[in-house]
C-alpha cells in the first residue's frame, strides 16, 4: 500500500483550509505517542462549512458526505499544525457527533463517512479505530464534529 500522503494524492483528495480554533483550545496535541485531534467540522474548500440537521436538512447519504468532508478538514488540520501524515501509524480512537433530529438514530452510518476514508488512506488496519457515533446539538449548527486520537510511529 501507498503511503498515507501518496494515498490523498491518488485519491485525488482536495483539502479544504485548515479551520482555526473557533475557542480557548489547541487543534492538536501530542503527548507521547499519540497525536489528538479537536472536533473538526465540514469545512468546505471555500472555507464554509456544511451546516443543518440530518432527518431534516440532509438526508443520510448527505449526512455521510459531511462526514467525509469532516475526515478531509481533519487532515488539513493535522497537516497545517503537526506536519507530514506519514508520521501518523493508525487512528486509535474516533467521536463521531451528528447534528441530527431527535427521531434520527443511524448516527454511526453517518459516521462512516469519516471511518471509509480513514481507511482509504491509512488502510483497512490502520484507518480504522475504536469509534463512538451520538446524536447532538452542534455549534453553528454543523452537520457534524469529529475528534479523533492517533499513534504516532
Amino acid at each position: 500500500m501507498n503511503s498515507p500522503e501518496e494515498q490523498i494524492k491518488s485519491l485525488g483528495l482536495i483539502l479544504p483550509p485548515a479551520p482555526p480554533p473557533a475557542g480557548m483550545y489547541k487543534p492538536i496535541l501530542v503527548i507521547d505517542n499519540f497525536l489528538y485531534v479537536s472536533g473538526q467540522g465540514p469545512m468546505n474548500t471555500n472555507g464554509s462549512y456544511t451546516t443543518g440537521k440530518v432527518g431534516d436538512d440532509f438526508d443520510l447519504r448527505a449526512g455521510k458526505q459531511a462526514a467525509r468532508q469532516v475526515a478531509l478538514t481533519m487532515l488539513a488540520t493535522i497537516t497545517t499544525h503537526f506536519g507530514a501524515i506519514n508520521r501518523i501509524k493508525r487512528l486509535v480512537k474516533t467521536l463521531g457527533m451528528v447534528n441530527c433530529t431527535p427521531g434520527f438514530s443511524d448516527q454511526p452510518l453517518v459516521i462512516n463517512g469519516f471511518s471509509n476514508l480513514m481507511a482509504e488512506v491509512f488502510g483497512a488496519e490502520n484507518g480504522v479505530g475504536v469509534r463512538s457515533a451520538v446524536g447532538i446539538i452542534l455549534p453553528g449548527q454543523v452537520a457534524v464534529e469529529i475528534e479523533a486520537m492517533f499513534e504516532l510511529h
